[in-house]
């Protein structure tokens, strides 16, 4: 399933979403929030480690951990 999130401006009791290109659907759904910027902040800190990760998997794709081996790493550590 792919989904789409975005933050729109409210014109006129109304929004428009433009889909990408390659979303191809017959029927969507629709839910609506208020945007609550109060309760949803990411750390700054949170962001620059998502931000390192991504260069570095891009760097190099397959240098990374197979999930298992990663699962096994953690319980050896329990």
């Amino acid at each position: 399933m792919e989904a789409i999130r975005q933050i729109l401006s409210v014109k006129n009791r109304s929004v428009t979403v433009i889909l990408p290109d390659d979303f191809i659907a017959d029927e969507v759904e629709v839910i609506i929030l208020p945007v609550q910027n109060d309760h949803y902040k990411i750390p700054q800190w949170q962001i620059d480690q998502v931000r390192e990760r991504t260069e570095n998997y891009l760097k190099n794709p397959k240098n990374v951990t197979d999930i298992d081996d990663f699962l096994k790493e953690i319980e050896k550590d329990l």
